[in-house]
């Protein structure tokens, strides 16, 4: 396949990346948000003139793609959610920020792009078309909302419409709205009144309806496994499917431009289709992008740009329909799984999809909390899981490649120097003294003698019941978290399974503080184990969590839990038989990705940092200490934004 020059504009994570706070205050909730790092997959592209809008985590990225080949990011915003979908007008982005509803920025200047208004819908904002000083919003469950940005800084809900569940795309053209309802079928709305929208029509089809583009009188929908549907529409009233092409892929994203339509259908790329019989579609080319996340488009000049997931920003060269070519991309960072923290720096454990280009693990300047700042990272064979600091090294559980040993006495030159090929998944280690203890999947505990970084070896091992997901060591006893099969103790001295507790959940973390091990027990939340004598484990508390908790670490009397979705759950445990929950940092839901929500968790010199998966890292002040205040909880996250010059 012919492929044109491509240049890599890799996102300027290092200057972006300094979202800078407000001054620091006496903290009075707790945990109080203190920085990001907010960078991630794309879900979402729109184009206006020479520049591309794209998100990346929780960010709205802008692109000069004047020339195409050879995109450059030149500014950005960090927003609460993953945005779904961003629509350009007049000077402002429009972006359905999916839990954190309607955001507007002013991108005059897309340099400095600066959030100036936001409007929280009661769903979850999947979509947004502007038209004549109205944004209409798919918002999920929360219907069809319809409102008033003729002051974009003042955004004002108008008028309403509940549809069947779920709305999930939105075009307008002229006085009509169209709604692909994702589990029902398309809806026409009136909105030629704003303040009373009032359905005129509805096509049932059996559906997995996410985007629609509407043109000639046609509207053309990207419906999942089924395909690209196409509906007459020329009497609103009466909307009739007169086409119907099934792909290869799900279809996602879809964009209508002259005689073709170009769907973003997940694993198989974009999709470019002759419409110019609306009823007898077919595929005119196709170009498989490498992200397998193909979920939004938009096209301009000639080119297509594709929202690619853990691939980022792809611009595909559509100008011969027929055989559609890459041109550049823009590569951003995969999910954050893990984090450890030792002398002012964050090592994070990023991966992407299977199948995909590795990550690996990014190192982060800590020492203003407030400003994380990637200093430099290293590529990884397989997908880092979690990740384990001792005497200037790095320790990264490397899931289907074992245990991967980095030199980072040089924190901005991060390099592998040993390996072990485990024979499980490593998902969890831990590092005590010589050794390294490798929480390997179906194939239980691995030690692994690391005296000599550059030549580690496994010298012993147990094979646990379950599914290890997670490992630590206190004195000569490594507590492992066995998925299905609960907490199991084991005398790493020998190695052998002295003691195990059966927790009701999937225990997936496992922190050890005076003499109680702390199980984040999946949908189960947190578990407290008596294990002062080891081989006799026992229960003695619990606190439910509402998420699903995936990783704890212990400090200062409190269990500090990253709970998925739900955040991360501040539990007092300074008496362990007893433990209640004191404070949350709710996410908003963020699972617009495949890995949303915390997922790890690391504590240092006062402060916790988080990993969030697609949303990134966080740091959060201790409890009990000073914090510092910044509005975002508010909605306000003008002090979020970022540019460069």
């Amino acid at each position: 396949m012919r492929r044109q020059r491509n240049v890599a504009r890799v996102v300027s994570f290092v200057v972006i990346g300094m979202c800078l706070l407000a001054a620091s205050a006496l903290a009075q909730n707790c945990p109080e948000l203190v920085g990001r790092w907010p960078y991630g997959p794309s879900f979402a592209v729109a184009v206006s003139g020479d520049f591309a809008y794209f998100g990346s985590g929780t960010m709205m990225m802008v692109a000069d793609v004047s020339y195409p080949s050879a995109p450059a990011v030149v500014g950005g915003v960090a927003l609460p959610d993953l945005p779904q979908f961003i629509t350009v007008d007049g000077g402002y982005a429009y972006v359905a920020d999916w839990s954190a509803g309607l955001r507007v920025i002013n991108v005059s200047t897309p340099s400095a792009p600066v959030e100036v208004g936001f409007l929280d819908t009661p769903g979850f904002a999947m979509s947004v078309a502007v038209s004549a000083g109205y944004a209409y919003v798919a918002d999920d469950q929360g219907g069809f909302r319809v409102i008033d940005v003729s002051d974009p800084y003042h955004p004002e809900e108008v008028g309403s419409l509940q549809t069947p569940p779920y709305a999930h795309g939105v075009a307008v053209s002229g006085s009509y709205a169209y709604v692909p309802v994702l589990t029902a079928g398309l809806s026409v709305i009136d909105v030629s009144t704003p303040s009373d929208p009032r359905q005129v029509g509805f096509a049932y089809f059996p559906c997995d309806a996410h985007e629609v583009a509407v043109s000639g009188g046609y509207a053309f929908i990207a419906d999942g496994d089924h395909g690209l549907r196409v509906f007459n529409v020329s009497a609103p009233s009466n909307p009739v499917q007169v086409g119907l092409l099934d792909l290869s892929g799900d279809a996602y994203g879809v964009k209508v431009a002259g005689s073709y339509a170009y769907v973003a259908a997940l694993a198989s790329g974009l999709h470019v289709i002759d419409v110019t019989a609306p009823a007898l579609p077919f595929e005119a080319g196709f170009l498989e992008t490498p992200g397998a996340g193909a979920g939004d488009v938009a096209i301009a000049g000639g080119y297509a740009y594709v929202a690619d997931g853990y691939a980022g920003l792809r611009v595909i060269d559509v100008s011969e329909p027929t055989a559609p070519t890459a041109s550049g991309f823009i590569d951003v960072p995969g999910a954050a799984y893990g984090v450890a923290v030792a002398g002012g720096y964050a090592y994070a454990a990023y991966h992407r999809n299977e199948g995909l280009s590795s990550d690996g693990l990014r190192v982060f300047d800590a020492n203003t909390p407030s400003a994380p700042m990637e200093v430099g990272s290293v590529e990884t064979p397989g997908s880092a899981w979690s990740v384990a600091l001792s005497v200037g090294h790095a320790y990264v559980a490397d899931g289907s490649q074992g245990l991967r040993v980095i030199d980072t006495t040089a924190p901005s030159a991060p390099n592998e120097v040993g390996a072990v090929d485990t024979p499980g998944t490593a998902y969890g280690v831990a590092v005590a003294g010589s050794f390294g203890y490798v929480a390997d999947g179906s194939q239980g505990l691995r030690v692994i003698d690391v005296s000599s970084p550059a030549a580690p070896v496994e010298v012993g091992a147990v094979d646990t019941p379950g599914v290890a997901y997670g490992v630590a060591v206190a004195g000569s006893f490594g507590y492992v978290a066995d998925g299905s099969q609960g907490l199991r103790v084991i005398d790493v001295s020998i190695p052998l399974e002295v003691g195990f507790v059966d927790t009701p959940g999937v225990a997936y973390g496992v922190a050890v503080s005076g003499g109680y091990a702390y199980v984040a027990d999946g949908s189960q939340g947190l578990r407290v184990i008596d294990v002062n004598t080891p081989s006799v484990p026992v229960g003695i508390a619990f606190v439910d969590t509402p998420g699903v908790a995936y990783g704890v670490a212990v400090s200062g009397g409190y269990a500090y839990v990253a709970d998925g979705g739900k955040g991360l759950r501040v539990i007092d445990v300074s008496t362990p038989s007893a433990p209640v929950e004191v404070g949350f940092y709710d996410l908003f839901g963020a699972l617009g990705g495949v890995a949303g929500g915390m997922l790890g968790v690391a504590i240092s010199s006062g402060y916790v940092f988080a990993a969030g998966g697609d949303a990134g890292m966080y740091v959060f002040a201790e409890c009990g200490g000073v914090v510092f205040t910044d509005g975002f909880e508010s909605g306000d996250t003008s002090a979020w934004s970022a540019t460069v010059p």
